[in-house]
């Protein structure tokens, strides 16, 4: 867990970035996590495209979506879905909302999220829906009042996914690690059951019991710990690895282009000797 402010915010710039690697998350959505040494507000980034964001990108709030000072950047409309969420459930660190592939089916469908492999469970078994007609008739979809925030909070529950009929997904976690973890692997698993429905409706599916036990692999064994490590080592990859992976945080950094070349002109000089 992030110690201080600073390493926060580059462990959550590292989170919006592994989320839009892995697929989950592309031009919308956002990652925000509750602020390290103020419960009562949390961070996010300015409004840009999740694969972009920096540590210098990230907003602070209150846990009524305001801002502590004005930013003077553009901001995400939908912020109270995060804000309404810490409200609701203090053991919520941090939360993601997306519009990934995967579930669309699903959402489209109101077909229930079942958990068909191992990873899987950390999505719960049939999550709950959350359709925002019900309560606010026709809207353009986007979540930006606070009561519309605090109507999903009280779908989400106790639970750790929410789905929202026609437009995506809501995932809460204890930690930034956590809550990627969850976003991550129930997208996999959506994509796994779609393609299963496509082959036919004898699917077999994970036992409240398999389910509970496997939900553990994330936080009792180094599941969580080699996959922050994988999936941060990967987006260290995409920006000009190979990667170096620090041994006090266990977060990958690209090595200076530079400098590789310089070791490789070096190497070169040594032959022609």
């Amino acid at each position: 867990m992030p110690t201080t402010l600073v390493e926060a915010r580059q462990e959550l710039a590292l989170a919006n970035r592994i989320v839009a690697n892995e697929g989950v998350i592309d031009a919308f959505g956002h990652v925000s996590m509750r602020h390290p040494e103020n419960p009562n507000r949390y961070l996010l980034s300015r409004s840009r495209a999740p694969e972009l964001v920096t540590p210098d990108d990230f907003i602070e709030y209150d846990l009524n979506s305001q801002p502590l000072r004005d930013p003077g950047v553009g901001q995400y409309s939908e912020r109270v879905i995060h804000g309404e969420i810490y409200k609701a459930r203090p053991e919520v660190n941090s939360v993601c909302h997306h519009h990934c592939p995967a579930f669309m089916p699903l959402l489209a469908t109101g077909t229930d999220y079942m958990p068909i492999f191992h990873l899987g469970s950390v999505g719960g078994i049939r999550p709950p829906f959350w359709d925002q007609r019900d309560e606010f008739g026709d809207t353009n979809m986007l979540v930006v009042k606070p009561e519309e925030g605090a109507s999903l909070a009280r779908a989400l529950g106790k639970h750790w996914m929410v789905l929202m009929m026609r437009h995506g997904v809501t995932v809460a976690g204890t930690s930034v690690r956590d809550c990627v973890f969850r976003s991550v692997y129930s997208a996999r698993n959506a994509e796994y059951q779609v393609r299963a429905m496509s082959i036919g409706t004898n699917i077999a599916t994970l036992s409240s019991g398999e389910a509970k036990l496997a939900g553990q692999i994330s936080s009792k064994t180094t599941g969580l710990t080699r996959s922050w490590e994988y999936w941060s080592t990967r987006v260290a990859n995409k920006a000009g690895g190979p990667a170096s992976v620090s041994k006090k945080s266990g977060q990958a950094r690209a090595k200076p282009k530079r400098a590789r070349t310089k070791a490789r002109s070096k190497r070169a000089a040594k032959r022609r000797r």
